[in-house]
């Protein structure tokens, strides 16, 4: 398990190999998509646009990429699984997977526009 990184620079800097590479992939196509705002929460790199969006979640033998919102966007992409008893939803990555940026930037972009139109999803009332 990664230790906490100071800010989203450092989270991408303490990754090797593939790990890295498909976390740089995807951190540049979400950030091409939309303008967010990216932090460090419970650990994770958090892509916040009214509220948050996406977060990347490392771990030792995987990369988790999640939606708050991830539920809506499984016509983009059916590999996002439901996680949660919310909206959640995400798809886990292992050695060797990867994910076309242009699906990476579409899903993005919805996600974006989802909380735009539908609001903060930590806020109660706004599923």
């Amino acid at each position: 398990m990664m230790k906490a990184a100071a800010n989203p620079d450092a989270f991408i800097a303490e990754l090797i190999g593939w790990q890295a590479a498909l976390v740089t992939a995807l951190r540049a196509a979400v950030n091409s998509a939309a303008k967010f705002d990216e932090i460090i929460k419970w650990g994770n790199l958090v892509f916040v646009h009214n509220g948050p969006c996406i977060l990347i979640h490392v771990e030792e033998e995987r990369v988790v990429f999640g939606f708050w919102r991830g539920k809506r966007l499984t016509g983009i992409e059916p590999r996002i699984r439901p996680s949660g008893k919310y909206e959640l939803g995400n798809i886990v990555f292992r050695q060797g997977e990867a994910m076309d940026s242009a699906i990476v930037r579409q899903l993005a972009n919805e996600a974006a526009r989802l909380n735009r139109e539908v609001g903060d999803p930590t806020i109660l009332g706004t599923d």
